[in-house]
């Protein structure tokens, strides 16, 4: 089953997050996100019951192995659609900004072609 966009936008926050502190909590998410406690409580409730975050004692977010590798795809697509589309021109708030629009309704088999045609032309690295 497809995971919503909303599911995948939390993913992707605690993986961004998690990049740059091993200590994730659901606060920080809310915080990052501009959601309200009951907000993200519910979707991380979610989230772990489709096995993709577990919570440790001290209340820690972690990503799980299926977790880990849906976020990376995620990411990887919002950071290959940015920087391309800084590449025709757009600023990066707004290319960062429609590209997380993007990531989550277009196709594996388009973004893979998109991704092909980054390697072959040496273009969309992240400025």
């Amino acid at each position: 089953m497809a995971m919503q966009e909303s599911g995948e936008m939390y993913l992707e926050t605690i993986y961004v997050l998690s990049q740059k502190s091993p200590q994730v909590r659901a606060v920080d998410v809310g915080e990052y996100m501009g959601f309200s406690k009951p907000s993200v409580s519910r979707a991380l409730g979610l989230l772990r019951k489709e096995g993709l975050v577990t919570t440790d004692d001290s209340g820690y977010l972690r990503l799980t192995e299926s977790g880990t590798r849906k976020a990376e795809s995620i990411y990887e697509r919002h950071t290959l659609l940015t920087a391309l589309l800084m590449d025709l021109g757009v600023d990066e708030e707004t290319a960062s900004n429609d590209a997380c629009r993007i990531e989550h309704y277009i196709s594996e088999k388009t973004f893979d072609a998109i991704k092909a045609h980054a390697a072959k032309y040496g273009k969309s690295e992240k400025k």
